[in-house]
């Protein structure tokens, strides 16, 4: 088997998505949080807990001072003000009186680049289904509920507030967007060198080179045996991200112990004019025994789709500023939030 090279992309569109979200109900759960992401990096974050607006990556606290965090933080007070006025009335829509409900808000924008093409979004949902959303097209609220006629003819009916939407979706969103990638590609720009190790679950599997922690992207590894170049039996993977926007690669090598013994195998790691180069010996290779997250933390969930596809994961209600995120779809928050105060009473 042959090393088979995996093609990257830079990035061409942007994006910029905020997440509200109103609870209500018996249940271990911040009553109001907002999460934003640039990019599909979380970089904000906000609950009614700990009441302020908090950097969630290293370029947002760099760039932005003390007066932007107050000014966030007065914003989302008020912001949960509005929406513990939303789920009531909601509540009170539906004929909800008990029970675990929540009220959510997505919106953003997207921006090409290279073509200078803007998007935007802006959808509600109550109880993990949708309730109003925006076409920017049209220029309309639609609500697909009979609950939300109201509410959808009375927006409707407001030209300002409309027109105030396009505005912002197409110009206000958009220079904050702009704004926050320049923040983070500035952040990105210094060459950061990788961490090279060998790994090895036990003495008579295949080792694996991993190269982690580098930025930019690009970057090569390769084999020798004996000092010639070496293809066969070996595994490339895809670049990943790492959660602090640097990256990490791996290319394993399957060969026999007698192998080994006989011959010289090392690996090769080329980035940004660096070589760096690791000989397969005992010493140099490390094992999994006695060891935790050798391999590093990747960030392998990705956001694309609606709010209703915002899900949780359980380790979230022990550290609330700490996101999973999932693209599955399978259920949406609200009946997970169901389903942990369920398993919170048993």
């Amino acid at each position: 088997m042959r090393t088979r090279l995996i093609n990257h992309t830079e990035v061409r569109t942007h994006s910029l998505k905020y997440f509200f979200t109103a609870v209500s109900g018996d249940i271990d759960f911040p009553e109001f949080t907002i999460v934003g992401l640039v990019d599909e990096e979380q970089f904000i974050y906000f609950d009614s807990n700990m009441k302020k607006v908090v950097p969630k990556t290293e370029w947002m606290k760099q760039k932005e001072g003390a007066d932007y965090w107050d000014t966030q933080s007065q914003l989302a007070a008020g912001t949960h003000q509005v929406f513990r006025n939303n789920i009531q009335v909601a509540k009170e829509k539906f004929n909800h009186s008990t029970g675990v409900h929540t009220f959510q808000l997505t919106y953003g924008c997207e921006w090409d680049d290279q073509t200078g093409a803007t998007d935007g979004f802006r959808q509600e949902g109550y109880d993990g289904e949708d309730f109003m959303s925006l076409d920017l097209k049209e220029m309309r609220w639609i609500s697909p509920v009979q609950q939300g006629f109201s509410t959808q003819n009375k927006w409707n009916n407001n030209r300002a507030y409309l027109e105030g939407r396009k505005h912002y979706f197409s110009t206000e969103c958009i220079e904050w967007l702009q704004k926050y990638v320049e923040y983070r590609k500035s952040s990105l720009e210094k060459t950061v060198s990788p961490q090279v190790s060998l790994l090895q679950k036990s003495s008579s599997s295949s080792v694996s080179c991993h190269a982690t922690g580098f930025y930019p992207s690009g970057v090569t590894i390769s084999w020798m045996r004996n000092g010639q170049e070496h293809h066969t039996d070996v595994d490339l993977s895809e670049t990943l991200p790492n959660e602090d926007r640097t990256f990490q690669k791996t290319s394993t090598i399957t060969v026999t112990p007698d192998e080994l013994k006989k011959n010289q195998y090392s690996c090769v790691v080329k980035h940004q004019g660096e070589t760096i180069r690791k000989i397969q010996t005992e010493k140099e290779i490390r094992t999994n025994r006695g060891e935790r997250n050798m391999w590093g933390r990747v960030r392998t969930s990705r956001f694309r789709g609606a709010w209703q596809s915002l899900n949780f994961d359980k380790e979230y209600l022990f550290g609330f500023e700490t996101l999973v995120f999932a693209t599955s779809g399978i259920l949406s928050m609200h009946n997970q939030l169901v389903t942990l105060q369920r398993e919170r009473k048993t």
